[in-house]
């Protein structure tokens, strides 16, 4: 039998997105779906989803929502743009007809009736979920709201709620006083509750009234337990720790995969790697690189802030780019990094092809025409890059953090069942000492074919992590049950 599952997030792909939420929000039900679970999704309809075209429609009547003393007018529809998964857009002009997702003057009362919108809905249908699974902050409030105000609604009192942090780094800090307006009773301004250094924290409600606490790898959900990751927030995390696990994301390997995939040059897999050079010759030519397919090019796709390793990279790439080396980078972030990779682009022409931006063509044509994939990430929950480029045999280098850690087979490490190059010291020198151990292996050829036949042999699909997804479902019922 199997579990009914609504799964609430800020973004979802297909309607809306802006990182790797929507992509999980998006993957997560259709996988479960095919397990046998009835997975339901909700999120706001913001501007974007409604110029989308996506084919949706009104459920039900329009339902108010008090916030800030006054009653909020909210609609439902309902789509099937996920295969096999329910959609409900929860449509609500006040507050998210608007251009932007996030970054609004109002953003503690836009996402606070997100969340009570969703549990009002839900109490007055007939399918109700066991488990409500919550992501980040925007929806930080949903297990509080499950708790406090309808803790005791026959209902919602029943529900479990597993909250998933995707980036802790992203809290929702607010001003005290939206509490009240939001029907947050102010008892729960404690340290105890939702009080954060004198302020209101959203994500640190989903922590402390959740039913169970789940990161996006393991290692992460290690790291932080501590202040060096931990984001003022390890105490508790440390505190939760019995609750707290880690669950690794999947690749959706409909879209990326290289003997299927439209978007590149030539498909290729483990069996006959042969065409990937045609695709490494394609990429060089998209991006103006002389066409010499027996040059090293190194591959990354990013956002392009301190926070992805930009600062040792930017520091690093003079230094490497001395050698008869190429570098395709896509990605776009922070002026200072902008400015400073055009610099090395009109510099070395014949070994920089730099895309400020995003082009889900050229992404693929990198994942697939690199002969390496560089993420010198400074944290990195759990990355989705490296488990693409493995998937191209494409050799990640990375910094061993988080979910990079427990993904990338350094090999030293374990020259057998090695997939890449990690280094540990966050600094240019050791991201150069990674790129040059991967160009030594590069030229002895047994390893390199062994290296790139572990990395394609790797399995990252959803449905390796939504079995553990509902492992954690039975368990958050069991421990709501308990409690």
């Amino acid at each position: 039998m199997g579990l009914r599952v609504l799964l609430c997030a800020s973004e979802v792909v297909p309607f809306a997105k802006t990182g790797g939420l929507a992509d999980v929000a998006g993957a997560l039900p259709k996988a479960l779906a095919a397990q046998g679970h009835e997975v339901r999704v909700a999120l706001p309809k913001y501007q974007a989803v409604q110029g989308a075209n996506l084919r949706s429609e009104r459920l039900g009547k329009p339902f108010s929502v008090a916030m800030r003393s006054e009653s909020v007018s909210v609609a439902v529809e309902v789509s099937d743009a996920i295969p096999g998964v329910t959609a409900y857009l929860i449509d609500c002009p006040k507050y998210f007809a608007r251009e932007r997702f996030y970054g609004e003057p109002d953003d503690a009362e836009r996402f606070a009736c997100f969340c009570r919108a969703v549990l009002e809905f839900v109490r007055e249908q007939e399918w109700r979920p066991q488990v409500i699974h919550a992501n980040d902050w925007q929806t930080g409030l949903m297990p509080v709201y499950l708790k406090t105000t309808f803790g005791r609604d026959p209902a919602l009192g029943s529900i479990a709620a597993l909250y998933t942090v995707h980036n802790l780094a992203y809290q929702g800090v607010f001003d005290a006083g939206v509490l009240p307006g939001i029907g947050i009773d102010q008892s729960l301004f404690t340290m105890e509750g939702l009080e954060f250094y004198g302020r209101a924290n959203f994500m640190k409600g989903g922590l402390v009234f959740a039913d169970l606490v789940s990161t996006v790898s393991d290692r992460y959900s290690r790291e932080i337990q501590t202040p060096e990751y931990g984001e003022r927030l390890d105490g508790l995390l440390s505190k939760r720790r019995a609750d707290l696990f880690g669950v690794a994301n999947g690749v959706d390997y409909e879209e990326w995969n290289p003997a299927t995939d439209r978007l590149i040059a030539a498909t290729f897999d483990s069996q006959d790697l042969a065409p990937k050079a045609r695709n490494k010759v394609a990429l060089q030519q998209r991006l103006g690189l002389p066409a010499r397919p027996e040059v090293p090019l190194f591959g990354l796709v990013s956002r392009l802030a301190s926070q992805k390793g930009l600062d040792i990279l930017a520091e690093a790439l003079p230094h490497a780019l001395q050698l008869d080396l190429q570098f395709a980078l896509l990605g776009t972030g922070e002026p200072q990094y902008h400015e400073l990779l055009s610099r090395l682009a009109a510099q070395y022409p014949a070994r920089v092809g730099l895309t400020l931006g995003f082009d889900n063509a050229l992404a693929h044509l990198i994942y697939a025409g690199s002969d390496f994939f560089l993420m010198p990430s400074r944290y990195e929950p759990c990355g989705l890059g490296q488990m693409i480029s493995l998937h191209y045999g494409t050799i990640p280098i990375v910094r061993h953090t988080g979910g990079l850690a427990d993904t990338v087979v350094d090999l030293a490490a374990d020259p057998k069942k090695a997939n890449g190059f990690s280094f540990s010291d966050y600094s240019a020198v050791a991201l150069l000492g990674a790129m040059a151990r991967g160009l030594l292996a590069m030229r002895a050829e047994s390893v390199w074919q062994r290296l790139l036949q572990n990395a394609m042999a790797c399995d990252f699909s959803w449905h390796r992590s939504a079995r553990a997804y509902v492992r954690l479902y039975e368990l958050a019922l069991e421990r709501h049950r308990r409690a």
